[in-house]
């Protein structure tokens, strides 16, 4: 059973890793294409 959790520890980090790196990589492009206007001001307010 402790096996299966460690599994499933891992994927989940790694899906974790995946989507911060995703987010990133959507924000950089929103901000190079001239999108980063609207990103800035969301996340500044």
């Amino acid at each position: 059973m402790t096996d299966d959790d460690d599994d499933m520890t891992v994927f989940s980090d790694q899906r974790q890793k995946r989507v911060k790196i995703t987010a990133w990589v959507v924000i950089a492009a929103l901000v190079l294409t001239g999108g980063g206007a609207t990103v800035i001001s969301l996340l500044l307010g």
